[in-house]
């Protein structure tokens, strides 16, 4: 089984907010590693610099989400994977036959694509638009 975590799934393990205990439930339920492009992670990097940013973390906090987040990337939690070439014909033809239905953004479209071209299982998400999408293209939204 393969399982695909977006960057609001992942963000609600680190950082305490309203999906914090439904993402540590889905936890334990999930088949590990969690795979995440690049993209994703710049995601979940960026979601911790705009809390510093608005005050909602301190430095020291920040610190600490940074190297849990990167603790999970070494312990093979959370597995970096390359978007293959082949998530961006597919999301081409997701965004086409979608997009007008369901009112996805870019970044939705490609990590469903991405989802579906390296066959995840289960996609972990707390984004209603992305979790409509991929439920919409095949995919489980455990």
């Amino acid at each position: 089984m393969t399982s695909w975590a977006d960057a609001s799934f992942l963000f609600s393990l680190y950082v305490l907010d309203a999906n914090s205990a439904a993402a540590a439930a889905k936890m334990k339920r999930a088949a590990l590693p969690l795979l995440l492009t690049d993209l994703g992670k710049i995601e979940v990097l960026n979601a911790i610099g705009l809390r510093l940013c608005r005050k909602e973390l301190r430095p020291v906090q920040a610190k600490k989400v940074y190297d849990l987040f990167r603790e999970d990337l070494e312990h093979g939690v959370v597995q970096i994977v390359p978007l293959p070439a082949a998530a961006y014909q597919h999301a081409e033809q997701i965004a086409r036959r979608h997009t007008p239905l369901l009112g996805t953004r870019t970044l939705d479209v490609l990590h469903v694509a991405g989802a579906l071209v390296l066959k995840a299982d289960a996609f972990y998400t707390f984004d209603q638009r992305q979790a409509r999408l991929a439920t919409a293209v095949g995919l489980t939204i455990p």
